[in-house]
């Protein structure tokens, strides 16, 4: 008889909580203990031998722990006879660094992909993936689910009017946008950037009219807000009434919180669940974070039973 079996890392317990709530299947511990040396370990509690276990662990900050956490959790399952191993990261870390953009530089979106797969994972489902070619560095199943259904039934509830218009923060997101504007019925424009080094981003041109218009900014993820405030800057100088962040992950790393804070050109910020917020996050008023957990639950459920995922893949 099939049985599923939900464990959860650090990373993202509320996450996992609703997930486990929806599905109405209870959270494995996995009794992660740190050593004084830094080291991690890991006993799961209950019996997992011939179960298809679902381990729910995004990689966000701090990075490097809770990805060792999702290898030494998947590693402890492969031992303890588990039948498969999903791997259910709803926030995919290293995704950036997908190909080599100078000499002597790595691939680190490959090499996490090899950790995962030797370490035992039979399946992985992630959600947005920043670069959809990661997709091929793995040799096992892989499915990428796309958190838009949420926030565009947030946008079109809250946020559309007739002077909506979608805007893509760089040349690389228009395929992003475009599928939005189709969805919320608008027009999309572009704004041309120039990156000066590591995490800076300067706006240069608007490309589209964007005067009079309430402009949604529409990303996979905001990570130190920089790009996003100079985006925001460029819009209200080119006759932008309003100006809206819409983004699946919120790293919001650095000086990213006050950044959204302080800014006058920034009227709210859309984000989901798969990064849980920074201390601070929640008392900014202008976030607001939307849940995945249906849609990965669903993910979960249909897996688990070999049915089609496809169409969560709106």
């Amino acid at each position: 008889m099939k049985r599923i079996v939900l464990v959860s890392g650090n990373s993202n317990r509320d996450l996992a909580k609703r997930i486990s709530d929806y599905l109405d299947v209870s959270l494995v511990d996995p009794q992660l203990v740190r050593f004084s040396n830094g080291e991690i370990f890991c006993e799961m509690e209950k019996n997992v031998r011939g179960a298809d276990v679902f381990v729910i662990q995004s990689t966000s900050m701090p990075v490097n722990d809770n990805l060792m956490e999702l290898l030494i959790m998947t590693d402890a399952l492969k031992r303890a006879s588990a039948n498969s191993i999903t791997a259910v990261i709803p926030h995919y870390g290293y995704s950036r660094q997908d190909r080599k953009v100078s000499p002597r530089t790595p691939i680190s979106a490959k090499l996490v992909a090899d950790l995962l797969t030797v370490a035992g994972a039979t399946r992985v489902i992630t959600m947005d993936l920043h670069a959809g070619q990661i997709q091929g560095f793995f040799d096992i199943p892989f499915d990428n689910i796309y958190a838009s259904p949420v926030l565009l039934k947030y946008l079109k509830e809250e946020i559309l009017t007739e002077n909506t218009i979608c805007v893509s923060p760089d040349a690389g997101g228009v395929e992003r946008v475009r599928h939005f504007a189709k969805k919320m019925g608008t027009d999309i424009a572009m704004i041309d950037k120039r990156r000066t080094g590591k995490n800076i981003a300067k706006a240069m041109n608007i490309v589209g009219d964007v005067q009079g218009k309430e402009c949604v900014i529409i990303d996979d993820m905001i990570d130190t807000g920089g790009t996003l405030i100079e985006a925001c800057r460029a819009l209200k100088e080119n006759g932008a009434t309003k100006v809206y962040a819409c983004s699946t992950h919120p790293v919001f790393s650095g000086p990213a919180l006050s950044r959204i804070q302080e800014s006058d050109e920034l009227d709210g910020v859309i984000v989901t669940d798969t990064i849980p917020l920074r201390e601070g996050g929640k008392e900014i008023k202008k976030i607001k974070v939307l849940t995945v957990a249906d849609l990965l639950s669903k993910a979960i459920h249909r897996t688990f039973n070999n049915d089609s995922v496809s169409s969560l893949f709106v």
